[in-house]
């Protein structure tokens, strides 16, 4: 699955993202830009997921018309090794992942 990783979101998560293409909106050339516009572009280029720490963002933006899914990590911080703890949540919910859906993994 091609993901797109927020800013928020520090680099090093996608080395532990097996089985994925993950990159990160600042490798993409995307960092500064604002959600919805984010989205859009990850929608255009064929990102099938989005990834972010932003509790808000369902709520900010109409995820019914762009064709990714939405994945929230509710971790404790951003510090990779708070990231890391979720990593296996993650993967589980990668795995049965829809599009225009919202997951919250925690």
């Amino acid at each position: 699955m091609k993901l797109l990783l927020d800013e928020c979101i520090p680099h090093r998560l996608r080395l532990h993202l097996a089985g994925h293409d993950a990159y990160t909106a600042v490798y993409m050339g995307w960092n500064g830009i604002k959600n919805g516009r984010l989205l859009a572009l990850a929608a255009t280029d064929g990102f099938e997921a989005f990834v972010t720490t932003d509790r808000n963002l369902e709520h900010q933006q109409n995820l019914a018309t762009l064709p990714l899914a939405l994945i929230v990590l509710e971790a404790a911080s951003n510090d990779i090794g708070d990231m890391l703890t979720l990593v296996p949540n993650l993967l589980t919910a990668l795995s049965t992942l829809h599009p225009r859906s919202v997951t919250h993994v925690r």
